[in-house]
């Protein structure tokens, strides 16, 4: 019986080291690969979109969807 249980530790403790070490290796691999790729296609600065005013149209437009999905809501709970 504990030859069994310290068969199962001895497995337990394994595994568990397998599965650290890999986790480990990953993240230092993908952190690695992050400044590779940051270094030779670096990102282009964001340029700030200029924010356009709502057209009376599309009010009107949100008006009806609403109008529509409400219908549409009430005819299926019915």
């Amino acid at each position: 019986m504990e030859n069994l249980l310290s068969e199962g530790l001895e497995l337990m403790v394994f595994g568990m080291g397998f599965v650290f070490v890999f986790l480990t290796l990953l993240i230092f691999t993908t952190a690695g690969m992050s400044k590779v790729v940051s270094k030779y296609f670096p990102e282009a600065p964001a340029k700030p979109k200029a924010k356009k005013a709502a057209p009376a149209a599309a009010t009107a437009s949100n008006d009806e969807l609403i109008a529509v999905m409400t219908a549409a809501v009430h005819k299926y709970r019915s």
